[in-house]
Order: structure tokens, then C-alpha cells, then sequence
């Protein structure tokens, strides 16, 4: 079961409210306003700010 893309119309990044991207080669959420990366297991995104890994360009 993949990720549902129809779901980054109503989630957020929970530190910035910014709109997160999906990266499905690496199977994560961006957030470019936070400039943090977010982790989906098991095709369920983990919205948790501790989770989340800095985004490196």
C-alpha cells in the first residue's frame, strides 16, 4: 500500500502549518518552510516534530 498523495491537500507540517511535498523516491513529506523531512511508515505519514529529520539540499 502506498502513500495517498490526495492527503497532502488537507495535512501540514505541524511546525510551520507550511504544505509538505512528497519525495516518493526516498518515501518521505517535506516541509520547506521548516526545512524538515518526515518520515511515512507503512504509508502513514508521522507528522511528529521529534521524528523529523533537518533537510539537507
Amino acid at each position: 500500500m502506498a502513500f495517498d498523495v490526495k492527503l497532502l491537500d488537507i495535512i501540514a507540517c505541524p511546525v510551520s502549518k507550511g504544505k509538505l511535498e512528497y519525495d516518493k523516491e526516498n518515501n518521505v513529506l517535506i516541509c520547506r518552510a521548516s526545512r524538515l523531512v518526515y518520515p511515512i511508515n507503512d504509508s502513514i505519514p508521522v507528522l511528529l516534530e521529534e521524528q523529523a529529520t533537518p533537510l539537507e539540499e
